[in-house]
């Protein structure tokens, strides 16, 4: 099977690659990167028509390119992201924290809540309508970790996120919303003492179910 990973920050091919060769090793992977779409998102605040265009252009051209499925491992893009499941269904197209949502819900519950940390403004506005009805998400964000990591101090930014989880420690559980953010669940759980979810795990074990390997 050949799985296309799409991605737009330069951080996040390391975890999801790692998660495959934990969980799936046989898959054969191809990576497509566009960091533009993040500083893009960041500049204009919000979804646009041809965001979504060029989400629709990356996921074609991967099913050009071979792909049986498609992982995005952006999280602060989800309708554009729908937008390519529709296009190419019944093809499987993941959003990256569909899977780790399930996950999340089938352990704490659906009365449950649930700290979203989160280390890109905009992932905290379009992730917490990924959650069904009836869990309240209490979102997070790190400050100054994405900005860190950008500039090569993992140590720095995993502090800060470890840091910044401790105002969501009266949660019932903490789900980190940037695949980048993994690196960190360790000193997350330690800091707050609640169950850590994380994104790249739950993606690749839902994708291969859908693939049926």
């Amino acid at each position: 099977m050949r799985v296309a990973l799409i991605h737009a920050l330069r951080h996040s091919p390391p975890p999801i690659e790692a998660a495959f060769a934990r969980l799936w090793p046989e898959a054969r992977l191809a990576n497509l990167l566009d960091d533009s779409l993040s500083a893009d998102l960041a500049r204009d605040g919000a979804l646009t028509p041809v965001m979504t265009e060029r989400f629709l252009t990356l996921s074609r051209y991967a099913v050009g390119a071979g792909a049986d499925g498609i992982l995005f491992t952006c999280s602060a893009f989800g309708p554009c992201i729908e937008a390519c499941a529709r296009d190419l269904a019944p093809r499987p197209v993941l959003k990256p924290n569909e899977a780790m949502i399930e996950e999340v819900v089938a352990s704490v519950g659906a009365g449950a809540r649930v700290g979203l940390l989160a280390t890109f403004p905009a992932s905290l506005v379009s992730i917490p309508p990924e959650f069904p009805a009836g869990v309240m998400v209490v979102p997070c964000l790190a400050e100054g970790a994405l900005a860190a990591l950008d500039a090569g101090d993992a140590t720095a930014h995993d502090r800060l996120a470890a840091e910044a989880s401790r105002r969501i420690a009266d949660c019932d559980a903490i789900a980190l919303a940037q695949f980048s953010l993994a690196r960190a669940a360790p000193l997350v759980e330690q800091a707050t003492g609640k169950p850590v979810f994380t994104t790249p795990d739950s993606a690749v074990r839902a994708l291969r179910r859908r693939l049926g390997a």
